[in-house]
């Protein structure tokens, strides 16, 4: 006789009952996703994990603190068999049969009614991926398929043409440290929905090449004027394309609002009626560290990090940062924008009570192919940097944490 293929469907659960037999790692997995479906879970199982106790201390689940009994399947709609007990599954399994309950077992998939598919969401779309019997079921392959068709979902890649998500106004993505595989889920999906994007030059610029040939490409470096002008001259366009009903991206660097002028491109729009979208980034004042083998905060060692732009120096009447107070921190300091003004930083931190020998480690280019990390203390990283001609883009890490290795003691 021909063996059938499974028939996909989608449970609709809210406020019905399931029940889940055993509290073990299967319904740890499985228990959050019968909660955002909104079921009314009875957990039957003399013991749980703890994350899995925790969802039943929160009246998420109700939990019966007991092995499997006849009848625990009244009333149900699904259930899902996870117990360690082969003979409970099985009798569990024929009360299923007997009520017509739709029943998961996972310790005989053969035995069961229904099997749980691979699933994983993307903006509003459920991806369930199911093989075509039992015979030859194999849980990677089936997950492997799902993450394909998620990241494609979810960064653009894999979007039928007449489909395609088009939201006029403006995203403020966060690009990250430069890696274009260190920017978010989020930001790399509205990048490929873009119709123009304007972009940063510490943005990650190998995600520019992926765009498609109508994306209109603005490199907001080359946009004239002064520096202030400059920023004048970004908001205004935006707001023109976005006025165009075309969908917006402005790339950045980092963070949008980790000195990413973010919050005065907001303004803009906000004044000009445009929507927008702020999608944050990973901040290279911890990811380059983190890239380099620097922990910013390390037990025993530092118990605070603090982020400081150093664009101007600190005898500079413009300067906001409380440079004695930073001289007085115990933790790590980390410095943006530094490069150039390091050796007056350096000697405002001594002069305040920072130790000459503390260590200093800058590191250019982090993330990328070219990454380097140029080692120093408080007292030569002045003449180190020109030694070394190291040049911006570069993070600053001042602390004991620069020399913290894998074998550094965490008392």
């Amino acid at each position: 006789m021909a063996e059938h293929p499974a028939y996909p469907v989608g449970l609709r659960l809210t406020g019905r009952r399931v029940v889940v037999l055993g509290g073990g790692q299967v319904a740890q997995r499985r228990l959050p996703a019968l909660i955002a479906a909104g079921a009314d879970v009875l957990l039957v199982s003399p013991e749980a994990t703890p994350s899995v106790e925790a969802m039943a201390d929160a009246g998420e689940i109700t939990w019966l603190r007991r092995p499997y009994a006849e009848g625990d399947l009244s009333g149900a709609w699904y259930a899902l068999i996870a117990t360690s007990d082969p003979v409970a599954n099985a009798a569990a399994s024929a009360e299923a049969e007997a009520h017509r309950v739709w029943c998961v077992r996972s310790d005989d998939a053969d035995r069961a009614t229904a099997w749980t598919p691979a699933t994983g969401t993307s903006e509003g779309v459920t991806v369930a991926v199911l093989t075509t019997s039992a015979r030859g079921r194999d849980p990677r392959h089936t997950a492997a398929i799902r993450d394909a068709v998620v990241a494609g979902l979810s960064d653009g890649t894999l979007v039928a043409p007449h489909h395609r998500t088009r939201t006029p106004g403006v995203a403020l993505v966060g690009g990250g440290p430069g890696d274009p595989d260190l920017i978010t889920v989020r930001g790399r999906r509205l990048l490929a929905e873009a119709d123009v994007v304007i972009a940063d030059r510490l943005g990650p610029r190998d995600l520019l090449a992926e765009l498609p040939p109508h994306v209109e490409v603005i490199d907001a470096a080359k946009i004239p004027y002064g520096r202030y002008m400059a920023q004048e001259a970004i908001n205004n366009a935006l707001i023109e394309h976005a006025k165009q009903g075309k969908s917006v991206v402005r790339l950045k660097g980092g963070d949008p609002f980790v000195f990413g002028r973010g919050m005065e491109e907001v303004q803009a729009l906000a004044e000009a009626g445009i929507p927008c979208t702020v999608v944050p980034g990973i901040s290279s004042s911890i990811s380059v560290p983190a890239a380099a083998g620097i922990p910013v905060t390390h037990r025993g060692v530092a118990h605070e990090f603090t982020v400081v732009s150093g664009h101007v120096a600190p005898d500079d009447p413009r300067s906001l940062v409380d440079w004695p107070a930073m001289a007085r921190l115990r933790g790590t300091l980390v410095v943006l924008m530094g490069v150039d003004k390091i050796g007056k930083i350096a000697e405002t931190l001594i002069a305040h009570g920072k130790a000459p020998e503390t260590p200093v480690a800058l590191v250019q280019e982090g993330t990328t192919a070219a990454q380097r990390r140029v080692d120093a203390t408080l007292a030569t990283v002045a003449e180190t940097v020109r030694a070394e001609a190291v040049k911006p883009p570069a993070v600053i890490v001042i602390g004991a944490v620069v020399d913290a290795t894998p074998t550094t003691d965490q008392p």
